[in-house]
């Protein structure tokens, strides 16, 4: 095989394997990318977007079993023993299991927050009044949460690893496939600078 047939022959593989990973990437993190965007502008508005937080109050009373176990002594910041946690949930509807509790002689409280809202749980250690209270602030503070990552869980951490490795690799591979076709498209490289020098520049002179 000659040289240029040679040569032809490798930049046709190349140019394939870019297509295939640029599709890839993009279709794996086209949702994620629809998210992210979205609430790129409602983060920006924040200020803007009225929302009423809503407010839900419970209380119950622990069961004597439960009681029995808040007594005694407990590392400070010990999580609820199983069978609190279980009576709790059956009480408030929330379930406090596996998080961290402020443990004092008079109560222990348990703070629950997540995406979009904010809960806690609060029990007597001597009488097992139980004191609950959820703070929804709205679909919107949901999704901007989700967007920072704020009280997500460790699953919704990795996934925003993986959706910015996936928009590394569409970015990488739509840069790339801009070279090659860069020849017959004059405004390529103009259109490139100018994503780059915007928001330098924004970020240089216009942000104090």
């Amino acid at each position: 095989m000659d040289r240029p047939k040679k040569k032809k022959k490798i930049s046709a593989f190349w140019l394939k394997q870019l297509h295939s990973w640029h599709w890839i990437s993009a279709a794996v993190s086209l949702a994620g990318m629809f998210l992210f965007a979205i609430t790129g502008i409602t983060l920006n508005h924040a200020a803007t977007i009225g929302a009423e937080p809503q407010v839900t109050r419970a209380e119950a009373t622990l069961p004597p079993p439960g009681l029995a176990d808040l007594r005694g002594d407990h590392p400070a910041n010990a999580p609820l023993p199983d069978t609190v946690s279980r009576a709790v949930a059956a009480a408030v509807a929330l379930d406090p299991a596996g998080r961290a509790g402020e443990w004092t002689d008079e109560e222990v409280y348990v703070a629950m927050p997540g995406p979009g809202r904010d809960s806690w749980v609060s029990i007597d250690r001597e009488s097992g009044a139980i004191t609950a209270e959820t703070t929804w602030r709205g679909w919107i503070s949901y999704l901007n949460d989700l967007h920072k990552g704020r009280n997500t869980g460790d699953a919704w951490f990795w996934f925003i690893d993986l959706f910015a490795v996936a928009c590394i690799i569409f970015t990488l591979t739509g840069l790339l496939l801009l070279q090659l076709h860069a020849r017959h498209r004059p405004s390529t490289w103009p259109l490139v600078a100018t994503s780059v020098l915007v928001p330098l520049l924004l970020a240089l002179f216009l942000i104090h």
